[in-house]
């Protein structure tokens, strides 16, 4: 290389390093930075490969998980974790996300008849509640679908009386960084594997906490069974499909659970995010991707849970779960997940080749020139990497 190459570059990187923005994320083998190299959303702790807490007494030895997290819902305090703010597919509890955007702008009582451009475009192996074309369902029995049996079907149909599913995803995008969860990027609605389809453990906890704070999200999400629409005037029943809810596949109901979302998908793995209460405290737990167990995730968030209430409340903590922009989490617009991802103006399927890694979850704000340049760096380098492909079969 020229030695006037080596300048350009190094102006160019100087140019764009000039402007307060944080650094483009990390590729997917390249460790989360230790503490102190910049501010972390949350804290410091949270960007360690390490396991965090304010005590290890009686912490669960035997979590298989790549990231998990532990907080208290009412405090936002984060009790304990492990690579909170690593960049993982979420499969279906991404589904929090979907309701934390949608959930208040249909009336639960309106009715609506399912036509087959509602249900096109729905994956293959994609997980369903059973909606016909030609069948009316009122949205409180659409997002009893979505909450109880995880239906692809049921998130597409509410994403077209929302306008459709490009600008779902697009009104996500914008939801995520409301909420601050800037390890998020979403490519479509329903949490299926798609290509740079990625969240976190912290985020995930992020959607919980904000949903749980709706009376809507709180009833669907902790209710165990629901009369479904079959059509011709009948129904059957649904189920919901968190094994720490129902008690079901060898599991015993975990006491004071109240939700919130479980998924899994080939290429995601179990992932789950849980709230219990328990002598008036709220706690959170979100366990991403253990081992092959399909029990596995149930058990090690059921045992992060059984620590966090053991703790109690004079727990220490490890970090903090922020609070959205403009509820004490800052004012400003936020960009989207660290220059992960493709650009919030691409829709349905635009996803890029983005694979899943560890991310800091640093706040970013920047603006002009730096983000040309930086988007153009980052253009360069997927150019270089192996596209990740969609695949796998859908979740519960």
């Amino acid at each position: 290389m020229c030695d006037s190459a080596r300048l350009s570059r190094r102006s160019l990187l100087a140019l764009a390093m000039s402007v307060p923005m944080a650094a483009a994320a990390p590729a997917a083998a390249a460790p989360a930075p230790a503490s102190g190299t910049g501010p972390v959303l949350g804290g410091d702790r949270l960007a360690r490969d390490t396991v965090q807490a304010g005590s290890t007494t009686g912490l669960p030895r035997r979590l298989t998980a790549r990231s998990w997290l532990v907080a208290d819902h009412g405090t936002g305090q984060v009790l304990a974790a492990y690579r909170a703010h690593r960049r993982l597919p979420p499969a279906s509890t991404l589904k929090m996300l979907f309701a934390d955007t949608l959930l208040d702008r249909l009336p639960r009582g309106g009715r609506h008849t399912v036509t087959a451009a509602d249900l096109a475009g729905i994956p293959a192996g994609s997980s369903l509640v059973g909606i016909r074309a030609g069948t009316t369902y009122t949205v409180d029995q659409l997002w009893q679908g979505v909450f109880l049996r995880s239906g692809n079907d049921a998130v597409h149909v509410l994403a077209h009386m929302n306008g459709g599913v490009a600008r779902t995803v697009a009104e996500m995008r914008a939801k995520a960084r409301e909420l601050r969860a800037l390890d998020t990027h979403v490519v479509s609605p329903d949490g299926f594997d798609h290509p740079g389809q990625v969240s976190s453990a912290y985020d995930l906890t992020l959607f919980a906490r904000h949903g749980l704070r709706d009376p809507g999200f709180r009833s669907y999400c902790r209710t165990r069974t629901a009369d479904f629409p079959a059509g011709g005037g009948k129904t059957f029943q649904i189920q919901n499909t968190d094994r720490l809810l129902s008690g079901t596949w060898g599991l015993r109901a975990y006491p004071g659970l109240i939700g919130v979302k479980n998924g899994y998908t080939s290429n995601a793995g179990n992932t789950f995010t849980g709230a219990a209460t328990r002598g008036g405290r709220t706690l959170l737990v979100t366990v991403m991707h253990p081992a092959d167990s399909a029990n596995a995730v149930y058990e090690e968030a059921a045992a992060l849970l059984d620590w966090g209430f053991a703790q109690g409340a004079a727990a220490r903590p490890v970090g903090t779960l922020v609070e959205p922009v403009g509820e004490g989490g800052g004012a400003g617009p936020v960009s989207e997940g660290h220059g992960a991802g493709p650009s919030a103006a691409s829709g349905y399927g635009a996803g890029g080749a983005v694979a899943p890694g560890p991310s800091t979850g640093r706040l970013v704000e920047g603006a002009g020139t730096a983000v040309v340049l930086l988007a153009g760096g980052a253009w360069a380098l997927r150019r270089r990497r192996a596209p990740v492909r969609a695949r796998g079969r859908h979740r519960e």
